[in-house]
């Protein structure tokens, strides 16, 4: 049974008194889950359409990839939009208004502008009048840094209720004539709803268990985009080294994972769930091949989104939600690389 909740309010604040749980002997707080939603724009573009465009075939993509399709977002429809729409049914399927956000953490390397940050502009559209919004940019580990953020400021009592997003327009910094980066890639956005509360102590307990993020600079050149307003003054193209990022997504993920599993005492057979970032049948295949994970496990969403970089995580999420293959109780292991290179991994108890 929960405490009662202790009323805190900053000096000089804006905004109303905030009511944050008391912990309890034999709990914690923690950032609970209450429902994800996700959205890809209407326009697919298949390996057929592609194949007529460049030098590929449907079933060169599909032999490498394991895509056959990809969502693409329509003239003017920007990253804020898709994450816009991936944020409605998130807010209906976790129950609560719009007005109960506080906070507001939105991954993307495609933002609408330099600045501000495009979560600004989703809190707006929301009609969210006192949410801390802000962007954070890890490319397709973004989402898991997101969390992160979002997680500990929970933990902390900075926030109580927030959206973590993840959306992305990738299509647009595409170099369409290169047939080994233009086939991977799609756009979409998925979002999160965590709140805070009080669960019980270790990994048995309802919420986010832990993040465990790592960089290492010394690979930039492996996985970027050739501009930017420091350097060209305008985006570039993305521009991949495809076999070193390879090499190391199916190391780094897996052992992000195995960091996760080790530091909340747990064994790799709990696991109920695997969400890999969505780049490489062939990456997510060897990754729970080394980790033991039975296929049956897996969620697999590449096939018909392609790489929606920051939104893959969020999205694949949504697609195992709606399928009812997560169920309260379950313990979820999420795992990205990106461009940097960034990664990390995250232990969710649905």
């Amino acid at each position: 049974m929960l405490m009662k909740a202790d009323t805190i309010h900053q000096a000089g604040s804006q905004y109303p008194e905030r009511h944050v749980l008391l912990e309890q002997e034999g709990a914690v707080r923690k950032s609970l889950v209450l429902g994800c939603g996700g959205y890809l724009p209407e326009r697919i573009v298949t390996n057929d359409e592609l194949a007529t465009r460049i030098d590929t075939s449907d079933a060169w993509i599909r032999k490498r990839t394991g895509i056959r399709q990809r969502h693409i977002a329509a003239e003017g429809e920007l990253t804020s939009d898709l994450a816009v729409a991936a944020c409605r049914p998130a807010l209906e399927r976790a129950g609560i208004d719009a007005e109960e956000i506080d906070l507001i953490v939105l991954a993307t390397s495609t933002p609408d502008n330099t600045f501000p940050a495009t979560a600004t502009k989703v809190q707006a559209q929301l009609g969210i009048k006192r949410a801390i919004a802000f962007d954070v940019q890890a490319v397709c580990s973004g989402f898991i840094y997101a969390l992160s953020v979002a997680d500990n400021m929970i933990r902390l009592g900075q926030a109580q209720t927030a959206l973590v997003v993840g959306a992305e327009v990738f299509s647009r910094i595409l170099d369409w004539e290169d047939r080994g980066t233009c086939v991977l890639f799609g756009d979409g956005a998925g979002a999160l709803v965590l709140r805070g509360g009080m669960s019980d102590a270790g990994s048995s307990g309802r919420g986010v268990l832990s993040t465990h993020l790592f960089t290492d600079g010394s690979h930039y050149d492996s996985l970027y985009v050739d501009g930017g307003p420091s350097t060209t003054g305008k985006s570039g193209y993305l521009r991949m080294a495809g076999q070193e990022v390879y090499r190391h997504a199916v190391h780094n993920m897996a052992e992000a994972i195995e960091i996760a599993i080790e530091a909340n005492g747990l064994s790799l057979s709990d696991i109920d769930l695997l969400v890999p970032h969505q780049a490489n049948i062939r990456i997510i295949e060897s990754i729970s091949r080394r980790l033991g994970v039975d296929n049956e496990k897996v969620v697999i969403t590449v096939g018909s989104q392609a790489n929606t970089s920051a939104a893959t995580i969020p999205l694949a999420l949504t697609n195992a939600q709606n399928n009812d293959r997560i169920q309260p109780g379950h313990l979820v292991a999420l795992s990205a690389l990106g461009g940097g290179f960034a990664w990390g991994s995250s232990l969710i108890r649905w």
